[in-house]
């Protein structure tokens, strides 16, 4: 098969459906290889992504692959001859092996020691409950909060009534925190699992267009029904998921050597009641993800291992998608071939600056066409998050603006400093909502003149709770603040529309990230704790579905690897 990058079609001539688009992009391959229309036989985007740096001339980019009438001598006697008459490097033969679950452990294997124990069913834990299942592993997976369809009900009826359910919201139910968060699939980071986590979600409901959008997305409107199906597969390979079952307590056993014995569970019923049992566990993988503070205070109190990380704070900046998209598409802003445009922003401050100088300050989960969501998890405290639709056709942009906070900010030396910080600065954002989880607003201009607001102007703010107007200074760290305030000009230098003052801050944005690490070896088990393997974001080593999801398979395979070498 040959794979040909950057095959550009000019915006002006790729049509308004994506039937034309691909028909002028496999025009456009052709005229590439020099092949008559009849000699390609197959045509696949792996990959396509929209270059606007010259507004009045945007094209589509994509990356191609292809099979010829002629079979594969065909196909590299092709890429011999335009590698050395027109130097094309960027044509290639790919014969790319897919990404294979762990491999299936024998019986004697799964009855050595008793099955895993997944703690959380978020992208990391649920990725890595199918990867053990596809070994044969028959893992439980534990998720604190409720299943897709009642989690939904849960976070609508808090929109609509401030009553927080602690145990099933925004960050807690299945698929965890990434489910109400636009479902962005995008990634920094590198995995030969990739592929199969963005054709496992389009198996699950997703749309196809995940596999080669260069900003794949599955939206919070198709999440729920989608992580549902990834769970039944669970249990249809063996496995078996608990929902409103919240881990409780870690038995450890030995003092030179601990190592995990057992789990405690506690489940609620349907009628409120609660019942606990003690589970047998030799491998417990902790993918509770970044907002599991009880666990990480359980795991503290056990001896565990705990380290701060660097992690940040801010708030959410919401503009009219139809700013930004005239921004970032020029001319060809709605075209129906490039939807709502997403942007991805940061700086480094001056070292010069006191206080502030070296920080990052940077747009976090941005969400084109989305809504800023109420995300509390604890009675009393305001977070702040956003999500999309599929569709992406809200009429306000809303990404993070945040700062980073570094270890050396907290005070002490307890590895949960960070926690207390965004507990203080949610309870305080809280207070200044004036209470039922109405949120702090404020206008960018009068934030940067140091003046509260007393209402919106062009950019109505899509917080669900409802926003009190005035001042989000005190719901912020003074080190954050001053850090947004001396990045928001630097940022309108590279995306005008944040040097607008009507657009909307809305505080406070706490739960980007996990300000723990749950230690580990190379092995990817925990450093003061055999058979536990910390996972994902709760862990500390990811930061996206994306990631997550690869590392909770990452975990899976080396766990099935210790099963085999017992």
């Amino acid at each position: 098969m040959i794979e040909a990058a950057n095959i550009r079609v000019p915006l002006a001539r790729a049509g308004e459906t994506r039937e034309d688009e691909m028909r002028s992009a496999r025009e456009a391959l052709r005229r590439r290889l020099h092949l008559a229309p009849d000699d390609l036989t197959s045509v696949e985007v792996r990959r396509r992504s929209i270059d606007a740096r010259k507004k009045d001339q945007v094209k589509l980019v994509f990356t191609l692959r292809a099979t010829l009438r002629g079979g594969t001598g065909a196909e590299r006697a092709l890429v011999g001859r335009l590698r050395q008459r027109h130097d094309d490097k960027n044509v290639s033969i790919v014969d790319e092996a897919p990404y294979l679950w762990p491999a299936a452990v024998t019986q004697e294997e799964r009855e050595r020691a008793s099955r895993p124990v997944v703690i959380g069913a978020g992208c990391a834990g649920l990725f890595c409950a199918l990867a053990l299942a596809e070994a044969g592993l028959e893992p439980l997976l534990v998720e604190r909060g409720d299943d897709a369809a009642r989690r939904t009900a849960a976070v609508d009826d808090f929109n609509r009534t401030g009553r927080l359910d602690p145990e099933s919201n925004i960050q807690y139910g299945l698929g965890g925190a990434g489910t109400f968060s636009d479902g962005k699939l995008a990634t920094g980071t590198r995995s030969p699992a990739h592929r199969t986590i963005l054709e496992t979600f389009v198996e699950a409901g997703a749309d196809p267009q995940i596999l080669w959008d260069s900003h794949p997305h599955v939206g919070s409107d198709v999440l729920p029904a989608a992580v549902t199906h990834i769970a039944r597969r669970i249990e249809d390979l063996g496995g078996e998921l608990r929902c409103r079952c919240r881990l409780t307590d870690l038995e450890v056993s030995g003092t030179d050597a601990p190592r995990v014995t057992a789990v405690t569970l506690e489940t609620t019923g349907e009628d409120g009641t609660t019942t606990e049992e003690r589970v047998p566990a030799s491998d417990v993988v902790l993918a509770c993800g970044h907002s599991a503070r009880d666990v990480f205070e359980l795991l503290r109190r056990k001896g565990v291992l705990l380290e701060r990380k660097t992690f940040a704070m801010g708030v959410r900046i919401e503009h009219l998608q139809a700013d930004i998209d005239r921004a970032l598409w020029g001319p060809a802003a709605g075209n129906p071939l490039l939807g709502a445009a997403p942007y991805k922003l940061s700086v480094h401050l001056p070292e010069t600056l006191p206080g502030i100088g070296g920080r990052g300050v940077f747009s976090f989960c941005m969400c084109p066409g989305g809504y800023v969501v109420a995300a509390a998890s604890e009675p009393g405290g305001v977070v702040t998050n956003g999500m999309s639709l599929a569709a992406r056709d809200g009429v306000n942009a809303n990404a993070g603006l945040l700062a980073n906070v570094f270890p050396s900010d907290l005070p002490g030396d307890d590895p949960l400093a960070g926690v207390e910080l965004q507990r203080r600065c949610e309870q305080r954002a809280y207070e200044l909502g004036g209470g039922d989880f109405r949120a702090p607003a404020q206008l960018v201009g009068d934030f940067l003149a140091h003046r509260p607001s007393e209402g919106p102007r062009a950019v109505l703010p899509t917080y669900p709770r409802g926003v009190a107007w005035g001042e989000v200074d005190d719901c912020l760290p003074a080190y954050v603040r001053d850090a947004l305030r001396a990045g928001l000009p630097l940022l309108a230098r590279k995306l005008p529309c944040y040097g607008e003052g009507d657009a909307v801050l809305t505080g406070v944005e706490s739960r980007s990230s996990s300000p723990v690490r749950v230690t580990r070896g190379d092995d990817l088990r925990s450093l003061s704790c055999a058979g536990l393997w910390p996972c994902g974001e709760g862990g500390g080593y990811a930061g996206g579905i994306m990631s997550a999801a690869a590392d909770g398979i990452r975990v899976a395979s080396a766990l099935a690897d210790s099963r085999r070498g017992q």
